[in-house]
């Protein structure tokens, strides 16, 4: 049975939502991101660790989306809210460390700032939901339209190309194979095959994240870590039919005990979730499922931040009522980390505890095409109206969820 985050303080959206429970007393492992905690012995860094995730869930009273458009995004904004909560993680990795803690009430670094205004509900915040929802109608999705994993993973890949801050290195990998070389062709774009520097102010220069800049640049600003740009690798997938195929369920388990792991976006039928771990066979997530008032930052960038953060025992579901299409994440903020990574994923490949979910290539296989996998084609939905649905990679589950009353 699913249990969701609840304060007497916040509206929720339908009845559906009931009561929060403790955390269990397990003696299971708990996993959270790569991070192993004790439930009899370790409760309060658990809660702790939690709370730290950035919460994004529907806002209402917000500037209108394009300029005349919705003024919130109840009940159809849950998977961008959940696609900005897996970015957001990568994020405080990437500026702030996966160790970090937000306390309540405690001053906090200037760059966490940076990110929470990064996602603020404005048209000129990097990620808010007015760019993540405009930038969606070049995906084939109107305004206030459903994403999928998918659709919102290509929305954040293209809009990190203007985020120079995180001079992020996004890749969404597609036809469930990730190749090696094509991310160190992204993330070290001023390399060539063989690995050699490129020429600064010649081929070597190239547009970094909207940006032309060249290795030297790069190392200039940060040192020696800068000539590796930090990796968000979004990974869609669709795992069984209707319900997840039982022998990705171990795999799936082990994704979160990675420590490069960002989580998983994904649901279940009528909502989207951001998964970030898993006790025994309950997946522990966060709900973006709560409508809170619009937050405004002050003159000084400083964000009234206690709504960004979801302060009680987190939401858990068994694993098997898991919504079979879904997007892993990963960050790599080195290439150290990219090679433990991939070391990791052919370790587990090489076991027998559940089924492989995507396969790890050096170089694109000769057969790598861009048409649609034979998966997607064996299925059709019944509410599928547009005839260019099938030209669409993963779109099909895009209307699997379905639309929450208003």
């Amino acid at each position: 049975m699913s249990v969701h985050c609840v304060a007497a303080t916040l509206t929720y959206d339908t009845l559906r939502f009931g009561e929060f429970e403790d955390f269990p007393e397990t003696e299971e492992p708990v996993w959270i991101l790569g991070r192993e905690f004790s439930a009899l012995t370790e409760k309060d860094e658990i809660l702790s660790d939690i709370a730290s995730r950035l919460w994004f869930t529907y806002r209402r009273n917000f500037q209108p989306i394009g300029g005349t458009g919705p003024t919130s995004d109840t009940g159809w904004g849950c998977m961008l809210r959940c696609g900005q909560m897996i970015l957001g993680q990568a994020l405080v990795c990437r500026h702030l460390g996966r160790d970090w803690r937000w306390i309540r009430g405690q001053k906090q670094k200037e760059e966490y700032f940076s990110i929470l205004n990064a996602f603020i509900d404005k048209k000129d915040s990097y990620y808010s939901i007015h760019q993540i929802a405009q930038m969606g109608v070049g995906e084939g999705k109107s305004i206030g339209q459903w994403y999928g994993p998918n659709t919102v993973a290509q929305v954040l890949k293209k809009l990190s190309a203007f985020d120079s801050w995180s001079q992020l290195a996004m890749h969404v990998a597609m036809d469930n194979t990730v190749v090696i070389e094509d991310i160190k062709r992204l993330c070290m774009p001023w390399l060539d095959f063989a690995g050699a520097a490129a020429a600064p102010g010649l081929e070597g220069e190239r547009e970094l994240n909207g940006c032309a800049e060249g290795a030297c640049a790069l190392a200039g600003a940060e040192g020696e870590a800068a000539l590796w740009r930090p990796l968000v690798l979004l990974i869609p997938l669709r795992l069984g039919l209707s319900d997840i195929n039982e022998a990705y369920i171990e795999t799936l388990k082990n994704c979160f005990m990675l420590p490069q792991s960002l989580g998983v976006i994904g649901g279940k039928p009528n909502s989207a979730h951001y998964f970030i771990g898993y006790v025994g066979d309950e997946m522990i997530y966060l709900d973006p499922h709560t409508t809170q008032p619009a937050v405004e930052p002050s003159d000084d960038g400083q964000v009234p931040d206690d709504t960004y953060h979801c302060q009680h025992p987190p939401c858990r579901m068994h694993i098997r009522e898991l919504d079979p299409s879904i997007a892993v994440g990963f960050f790599c903020h080195t290439e150290d980390d990219f090679d433990d990574w991939c070391m990791r994923i052919r370790k587990l490949s090489g076991s027998r505890e559940g089924l492989p979910m995507f396969e790890l290539v050096d170089s694109q296989p000769s057969h790598f095409t861009s048409v649609l996998p034979r998966t997607a084609l064996k299925y059709t939905w019944s509410c599928c109206k547009n005839s260019d649905r099938l030209e669409r990679f993963f779109d099909s589950e895009d209307e699997e969820f379905e639309i929450l009353s208003l």
